[in-house]
């Protein structure tokens, strides 16, 4: 069985994030950023943003 990486996606918008956890979790991209925007919308946008830049600077790119 091979170990599942996650990786930020050639599949960018803003950094290829949404697209790395989407494939990651095995769901589509969209639906993960679209997941993404509730989750701002719901919790406020600060911390959802603060976390989104860190995710920027901690999920190598994919090759």
């Amino acid at each position: 069985m091979s170990e599942k990486k996650l990786l930020r996606s050639n599949n960018k918008i803003i950094a290829g994030v949404c697209g790395g956890l989407a494939d990651y979790f095995d769901i589509d991209a969209t639906l993960m950023r679209v997941i993404v925007v509730l989750a701002a919308v719901f919790t406020g946008f600060f911390p959802i943003t603060v976390a989104y830049v860190i995710l920027i600077f901690i999920i190598p790119e994919a090759r």
